[in-house]
């Protein structure tokens, strides 16, 4: 039963996104207007070219950012069931912590952390 119902939620998915698609394309009116076109930044009449380059360092933040952020939501469960599992849970959590303050210093290292 579990390869007939993935079968099935996959054909459903993708029946009920092409569905919207089709549904759309037949009843809203296109219209081609210039000003759709340009970029929109809070009200802001933009200057210049909207295609900049951002610094590298930008990325590498949100990165270091996400993949701790993305910790908590490990943690979180754990502490959830940490009494029912007992002293292998405090293990898995520390070396998990381990792993990941490792990644900090790694980071820290390379000067990823450090704002333009």
């Amino acid at each position: 039963m579990g390869s007939v119902s993935l079968i099935a939620l996959t054909m459903a998915a993708i029946l009920f996104s092409a569905g919207g698609i089709l549904i759309a394309q037949l009843l809203v009116k296109g219209t081609v207007n210039p000003q759709k076109g340009q970029a929109y930044e809070c009200g802001i009449p933009t200057t210049g070219s909207p295609w900049n380059q951002f610094n590298i360092g930008y990325y590498l933040f949100a990165l270091i950012f996400l993949i701790f952020d993305v910790e908590l939501i490990f943690l979180y469960p754990w502490a959830v069931v940490v009494k029912k599992i007992g002293w292998v849970a405090l293990a898995e959590i520390l070396v998990f912590l381990y792993i990941l303050f490792m990644g900090f210093l790694y980071a820290h290292k390379k000067g990823a952390l450090k704002w333009m």
